[in-house]
């Protein structure tokens, strides 16, 4: 019943009223990527919203293959857009889920890689004949294939949601300060990030240490580093949103700040008291990552309003 209300009380915020949607199965790739495109019964040409999930076994809902990390909260998204009669495109990465099939040999995986799933994908949903112009999405590392996708495709809108504000391997050497890394071990991986981050392979990788760095990956981990986060989003030429949540334990507001850096003419947004997943969470650690293992929890009453609003606007 909540979340009923909750539902409808955003759509008599917006001055709209709840549309009818319905869920389509969808392929790219020659059948290898799958995605689910919701349409709403509207009478004409609508805005589209292409969402991105995140880093890791994160498939198209926004659900891990990781135990006790189901928020669902892509989905929700997606929900919430087609109340308020928006399309939008959601998609299992490829390598994760119903896209297992279409990962390509881990040594010949680049960062690009995903960057061009998500430009073929906003070419897709733009040749929706419901579609009237796309908007990409992005969470979490999906706000940084998202960036890089927007300065590829033509669209009229992006959406930067909890993305990371610094290249991968600065924020890798802070985790790892964060988490009280030994002395001995941090000096060695401070040595192998650096060395990645001028494009050099690592061969001599300490065993503790090879799962991390092992040679496969080393080249997409080199494809990646060399990214800054705020210089990509600076190439987005299309109306710029970014949103981070103060009770977020994985991204921080300083990322989104320097995000804001690259793109100032860019409406910011800080959610108070929104984890990364963007439901309401405390910032105390355990009871923040209760929530991502709750996929009935709604998201927080700040998130969709934001979102449709910026949508809206692009029409």
């Amino acid at each position: 019943m909540i979340r009923r209300l909750a539902a409808l009380g955003l759509c008599l915020v917006l001055g709209i009223s709840a549309a009818s949607a319905a869920d389509r199965d969808v392929t790219i790739g020659e059948g290898k990527l799958h995605g689910t495109l919701t349409l709403p019964d509207a009478g004409g040409p609508v805005p589209a919203v292409l969402i991105i999930a995140g880093s890791g076994p994160t498939d198209r809902d926004g659900n891990s293959a990781v135990p006790g990390v189901k928020p669902a909260t892509l989905k929700l998204i997606a929900e919430g857009l087609a109340k308020a009669g928006i399309a939008s495109l959601r998609f299992d990465k490829r390598g994760i889920a119903a896209s297992a099939g279409a990962m390509v040999s881990e040594p010949d995986l680049r960062f690009s890689t995903y960057v061009d799933d998500a430009v073929a994908w906003a070419g897709f949903l733009r040749a929706q004949p419901q579609v009237r112009c796309v908007i990409i999405l992005g969470h979490s590392e999906g706000a940084l294939i998202g960036a890089l996708a927007a300065a590829k495709t033509k669209v009229c809108g992006y959406i930067s949601i909890a993305g990371a504000g610094f290249p991968a391997g600065e924020t890798l050497k802070q985790q790892f300060k964060d988490r009280h890394t030994p002395d001995a071990a941090m000096q060695t991986i401070t040595a192998i990030i650096d060395r990645l981050e001028k494009g050099e392979l690592v061969a001599d990788t300490p065993a503790p240490m090879a799962a991390l760095f092992r040679p496969s990956v080393q080249p997409y981990l080199i494809s990646w580093f060399a990214i800054d986060p705020a210089r990509a989003i600076a190439g987005v030429q299309a109306p710029v949103l970014l949103m981070q949540g103060t009770t977020d334990v994985q991204v921080s507001v300083a990322d989104v700040q320097r995000l804001a850096k690259g793109a100032p003419a860019a409406k910011l947004m800080i959610l108070d008291g929104v984890n990364h997943v963007l439901k309401p969470a405390p910032a105390d650690f355990r009871a923040n990552l209760a929530t991502y293992a709750d996929p009935t929890l709604p998201l927080a009453p700040s998130v969709l309003p934001a979102i449709i609003a910026f949508v809206q606007a692009r029409q």
